[in-house]
This record gives C-alpha cells, sequence and structure tokens, in this order.
C-alpha cells in the first residue's frame, strides 16, 4: 500500500455522508484515506447557513433516530438530535388535528366519537393498530413484499379513505419529498416505518453538524477541499482546483499547481448521482425531486409543540411546515423563533412566491403571518433521487475491483440511506483488498432489525 505524504491508499471523491462515512470506515480498518471534495466545505445537501443568528438548513432532510448508522459510524457517537412531538397535526377540512399518536387529540379539543374528516374512532384505532405491526417488522420482511408505487399501495392496504386522504399520503408526501407517491412502495414502508417508530428528528444546531463532526473525526488533512476530480481509474485520479481554490496547490503537482494526478490503491466516487455519471460514463444517473426549503422569522412559536404540520386541503404551495426553533431552540436567537416549510416540485423562476406561502402558513397554524420575516429560500431542482418502482435499495457499489461508487442514489434517497452506502462500498473494497473491517460497526441484532 501506498503511504508517502502526498499519496493515499484510496481516494474517496466526495465529502457528503456517503463519502465521510466511506472514510471513517477504512480508516478504521488501517487504510490511508484521502477525502477530495470540490465545494468549499463538507456535507454536500447537508448544509446550513446562519443568518442574523439563525440556522437556515438548504434541503429538507428529517433525520430517523432509529437508524443504526447515525449512532454507531464513528465520529456521530453523541450527536444531538431533536425528536418530533409524536404524531403529526394535519390540517383536514379547514381545522387542524393532532394525528398518529396514541392521544389521538385534536389541535384545540379531544376527539369526540363522532366522524371528523380524518374518520371515526375505530378508523383511527385501526390506524395506530397498522403503525405499531409496521414498527415492529424488519426491513427484510418489508423489502419481500410485492412491489408497486406508494400511491397504489396506500389505496390496497385496507386504510380507511379519509385516513389516506387526510393523514397518510400528506405525510408521505412529505418523508419522501414526492408530491405523487411514485416512489417504490418498498421504499415508503421503510420510510413510514420509521416514522411509526416514533424517532424522526432533526440534528441540533443545524443539519451541516452531522457532516462536519464526521469530517473532524477523520484524521488530519484526510478532507481536502476545493478540490476537483476530472477523470478516475482503479489506480489513479486526476485533479483540478476548484475555481477560487487553492485545493491542487495542496496535492502539489500539476502544470503551474493547477492539476494533478493522485495515485492510489482505489477510489470511491461518493459524488452526487449526476457527478458521479460524468466521473463514470454509463453509470445511470436517476430523475430527482425538485424541492424549495423557506425559512422565516417570527416574533413567536406558532405552535408550542414541535411538530409536523401537514396539508391535507392542499390549499396552498406549502407541503409541510415546523416550528424549528421549537424543535431545537438554538436554530433562532433568543426571543425569535424560527419556522421552516417545505414546497415540492418546480417553482417559478426557480423561487417561491413569499406572499402566498404565508398565506398558506397562516391557515396551517391558524395565527397571522403579517409580521414573519422571510429569511431564505434555498431551491434544489435535484434534491432528492426518484425511488420509482421498481427500486433497488441495494443497488450495486463496486464496480471493478479498485472502483467503488455510493450515495443516497444507490441505496434509498435519505440520510440513512446515503451513510448505508458509504459503509457498503468500504466493506467491498475491504474484502477486495484482503481487509477486516476494524470492528462490526453495527451490531448484529440492530442490523436486522433496521
Amino acid at each position: 500500500m501506498l503511504s508517502t505524504a502526498r499519496q493515499a491508499d484510496v481516494v474517496v471523491i466526495g465529502a457528503g455522508l456517503a463519502g465521510l462515512a466511506a472514510a471513517h470506515h477504512l480508516t478504521s480498518a488501517g487504510l490511508t484515506v484521502t477525502v477530495l471534495e470540490a465545494g468549499s466545505r463538507v456535507g454536500g445537501r447537508m448544509a446550513t447557513d446562519t443568518v442574523d443568528g439563525f440556522r437556515l438548513d438548504h434541503g429538507p432532510q428529517l433525520l430517523n433516530m432509529s437508524n443504526p448508522d447515525l449512532r454507531h459510524t464513528p465520529g456521530l457517537q453523541g450527536l444531538q438530535l431533536r425528536p418530533f412531538a409524536p404524531g403529526a397535526l394535519v390540517r383536514a377540512g379547514g381545522r387542524g388535528y393532532r394525528v398518529g399518536d396514541s392521544r389521538g387529540t385534536r389541535a384545540r379539543a379531544v376527539f369526540s366519537a363522532a366522524r371528523t374528516p380524518l374518520g371515526d374512532t375505530l378508523d383511527r384505532a385501526g390506524l395506530g393498530t397498522a403503525l405499531n405491526r409496521l414498527a415492529a417488522t424488519s426491513a427484510a420482511r418489508l423489502l419481500a413484499r410485492p412491489e408497486t408505487t406508494a400511491d397504489a399501495a396506500l389505496a390496497a392496504r385496507g386504510f380507511a379513505p379519509r385516513l389516506v386522504d387526510g393523514f397518510l399520503r400528506p405525510l408521505l408526501e412529505a418523508l419522501l419529498c414526492d408530491p405523487d407517491l411514485t416512489t417504490s412502495s418498498r421504499c415508503a414502508d421503510l420510510v413510514l416505518r420509521g416514522f411509526a417508530r416514533g424517532g424522526t428528528c432533526l440534528p441540533a444546531a443545524g443539519a451541516a453538524t452531522v457532516p462536519q463532526r464526521l469530517a473532524a473525526a477523520l484524521p488530519p488533512d484526510t478532507v481536502r477541499l476545493g478540490v476537483r476530480a476530472t477523470a478516475v481509474s482503479v489506480n489513479a485520479v486526476a485533479t483540478v482546483a476548484a475555481e477560487g481554490a487553492d485545493g491542487a496547490d495542496r496535492l502539489g503537482g500539476g502544470s503551474g499547481g493547477r492539476e494533478g494526478q493522485l495515485p492510489c490503491r482505489a477510489v470511491v466516487v461518493a459524488t452526487g448521482a449526476r457527478a458521479a455519471g460524468e466521473l463514470l460514463p454509463g453509470l445511470r444517473v436517476p430523475a430527482f425531486h425538485p424541492v424549495t426549503v423557506v425559512h422565516h422569522a417570527a416574533p413567536r412559536s406558532p405552535l408550542r409543540e414541535p411538530l409536523l404540520v401537514l396539508d391535507a386541503d392542499r390549499h396552498g404551495p406549502v407541503s409541510h411546515t415546523l416550528p424549528a426553533s421549537e424543535l431545537d431552540p438554538s436554530r433562532a436567537p433568543s426571543g425569535r423563533a424560527l419556522v421552516t416549510s417545505v414546497l415540492l416540485g418546480p417553482q417559478e423562476n426557480g423561487g417561491a412566491d413569499d406572499i402566498a406561502v404565508r398565506k398558506h402558513l397562516a391557515e396551517l397554524y391558524e395565527t397571522s403571518t403579517d409580521d414573519w420575516e422571510p429569511l431564505a429560500a434555498h431551491h434544489d431542482p435535484e434534491a432528492v433521487p426518484v425511488m420509482t418502482a421498481p427500486h433497488d435499495v441495494r443497488r450495486p457499489v463496486r464496480l471493478l475491483s479498485g472502483l467503488y461508487v455510493c450515495g443516497d442514489h444507490r441505496d434509498t434517497s435519505t440520510v440513512q440511506g446515503a451513510l448505508v452506502s458509504g459503509r457498503r462500498a468500504a466493506g467491498h473494497l475491504l474484502a477486495d483488498f484482503g481487509y477486516r473491517p476494524a470492528a462490526t460497526v453495527i451490531p448484529q441484532q440492530e442490523e436486522d432489525a433496521a
């Protein structure tokens, strides 16, 4: 194995969650690793800006506390997670209802036995039983189910139509960022099971803390920012300094320090799907779900509980929204509140109409939004790789001995999918070169139940 200061056993291209996770598993087994990142920061789509004391995430990622990779990936032990309150607040028939937890309460009053836009008492009891059963089902059993679309599966599972339209459909649209629910039913079952386990959460201090912790826990100088890979093979990576960066100078090679060649024994491509397709001709690039995340500053929180708010009435542009500072007080300065909302699908001129968004939020939260201040809007046309049926949740990560690819486009289009794909790519590489993992990263009982 190569071990000079300017050479590494493995070059990982991309410092998103998948690449950083792969780097951890490889360094834990004793290999030297260099992670190349074309951008000026780690994390890829998991980015957080700070504006006037507010921490504003770029993406819509909701994490799951039952995800074993979040607990056991080196560098993430001790990651602080802020859980949502059980269930969700759904606006249906012009009123807000608390759905999906054992308390079964309306936003401002207790459910009566009479029918509501979300069904009667028996309907809701059936939903609770179904969610509890789903929470106890292993991933292997869910993946063995016949596959269809998420939309078709909801219609075929025997749920009351009022609950499907009033809760399950808007919930899955939010969790999958898929407004048409064309996602594979197997992927939808995995995501809904995570919600049923009661562990939907956000990382404290913003989404960027997850990749930042991963990067900080790697050996010094492992991650090199501002360096873009232009070509790959099983034993070398051609690089160039990204525009406005000095990364190629740090690599110390090429014409005038602007270009370089990194020899290695293996390469892991851990970029987004489109960039991976450019480096690996023939790799299938999926379509994407566009997503817009909008942040508002409010003088006070519109809710007293950290609940996910869904719109079953579909009266406006917002798919779902949450009182972010109620969930994580560190996201807003003292005396202010942060409300984060998600819009699905393409937006005219690539941006959100703030007047329409605030009007819709006023209905969802049943409060005036006239004094809410727009802070930022982030539109990403390639936010989430689609998982249209049929979808292989364990797409190949080993292309040949010495060349591997990982990312959420190789697994499920989630934070967990990115972490798992990085772990899988590292596992194949170690097996090819006769290395044994440092230790079982995920305890077997948790792996079987995950």
